[in-house]
């Protein structure tokens, strides 16, 4: 599990001011994520700045949610996931996306129960750690979080076309619970899968 550079990722919990950083992560990743689900001139038109702006929002919100970062020894954000009780209603924006799998909407049914279900609402990283580690030592942490938290479920989900995606999550043991949306990103619709792993076995 290393960075870009070779190093150990560091993974500590996300402040205002790292909002800039992930938003950077959250753009990076999509374009290079994302090319082939959705169109060119969407991607292309994702404004770093506007992001930082919606991720300071969220990261100084009195209910905000967790976010966790890895990063490089000198500090540098490379990845990070957002964790949240399950929405027990549909959220206003499609927001969670991951450079590993995409998380959607949330509102499918069966209703998942918000007490006990957490939601992995987004898991970055920056293409040139992909397939070091770092995502999985990203996701080992996301999940101690949640069982810490009591959690004893956890969803997420992730474009059906997004087979690297589904891969890094299966090999985590998430698997599919049956429940799909079609949303409309980018102006063009698209398929998501929910997945689910059960934190306790």
């Amino acid at each position: 599990m290393t960075t870009s550079n070779g190093a150990t990722p560091s993974i500590r919990e996300a402040l205002a001011e790292d909002a800039a950083a992930v938003a950077s992560v959250h753009v990076l990743s999509w374009r290079a994520a994302y090319r082939d689900l959705l169109p060119g001139p969407y991607l292309a038109s994702l404004d770093p700045e506007e992001r930082a702006s919606v991720w300071h929002d969220r990261l100084t919100a009195p209910d905000r949610p967790t976010v966790l970062l890895a990063t490089e020894p000198d500090g540098r954000v490379v990845a990070f996931s957002c964790l949240r009780a399950w929405p027990d209603e549909e959220p206003a924006e499609d927001d969670a996306a991951s450079a590993a799998g995409a998380a959607g909407t949330a509102g499918a049914s069966p209703a998942l129960d918000p007490v006990s279900t957490a939601e992995l609402a987004a898991l970055y990283a920056l293409p040139e750690v992909w397939g070091t580690g770092v995502g999985r030592s990203l996701l080992a942490a996301s999940t101690e979080v949640l069982v810490t938290a009591g959690f004893r479920t956890a969803a997420l989900w992730v474009f059906a076309g997004n087979a690297r995606g589904r891969r890094f999550y299966e090999a985590a043991g998430w698997r599919p619970d049956g429940a799909a949306v079609r949303e409309v990103t980018g102006g063009r619709e698209l398929e998501e899968l929910r997945y689910r792993r059960e934190l306790f076995d």
